[in-house]
């Protein structure tokens, strides 16, 4: 699968200002942390982690979100 333009380092280091790990967002989504991991890095797209950055206030312009989440209404 083709690398994203997801900026990683921007959501991780939005991650850690507010102290949110990989793990806990595995948690919250009920996905695997390896989906979360490689969501985060842009080589997945897991759509629950996305959804849940994105409603958690994790900066859109970070994300690349899939046009359907794009389209989706909150």
């Amino acid at each position: 699968m083709p690398k994203t333009h997801r900026n990683s380092k921007e959501i991780k280091v939005w991650l850690l200002r507010r102290g949110i790990s990989i793990t806990a967002i595995s948690r919250y989504t009920g996905t695997e942390r390896t989906n979360a991991s490689k969501t985060i890095s842009g080589t997945r797209n897991n759509r629950p982690v996305l959804r849940w950055l994105r409603d958690n206030g994790c900066p859109a312009e970070y994300l690349a979100l899939p046009n359907d989440i794009k389209k989706e209404k909150r």
